[in-house]
């Protein structure tokens, strides 16, 4: 199994449990990696033969812009499923920090991963 990756993703969204993190936008950024098997694109140099990472990064970026949660493993949840569901990959890995949330911490966050079996 091969791995496509993006490595630190910022967008700007809607996260947190306190009254005023639901007043303002706050900047998350994801590290996505998911399974694939590159060889057909290897050989044919198609796009259509492999896991466009420019359109899911697209969905991602629109679906957490738009989103409001209140915790950070509701969110990384969500895109793991949406990458998933509709790129169709057999796993991801989501790597999610939320910069700033914790005083004298680089970075805060989770670190999932998922199957497709998982959502069945």
């Amino acid at each position: 199994m091969d791995i496509i990756y993006l490595k630190d993703l910022r967008i700007d969204t809607v996260i947190g449990i306190f009254e005023w993190e639901r007043r303002i936008r706050q900047n998350v950024r994801f590290d996505l990696e998911m399974g694939a098997d590159i060889k057909n694109a290897a050989t044919s140099d198609d796009i259509s033969d492999t896991l466009d990472y420019k359109s899911l990064a697209k969905r991602v970026i629109s679906f957490v812009e738009e989103s409001s949660f209140n915790l950070v493993e509701t969110l990384a949840e969500s895109v793991a499923r949406l990458i998933i569901d509709e790129f169709g990959v057999p796993w991801v890995k989501v790597t999610l920090n939320k910069a700033g949330a914790v005083r004298g911490a680089d970075g805060v966050g989770i670190i999932i991963e998922r199957r497709a079996d998982d959502y069945s």
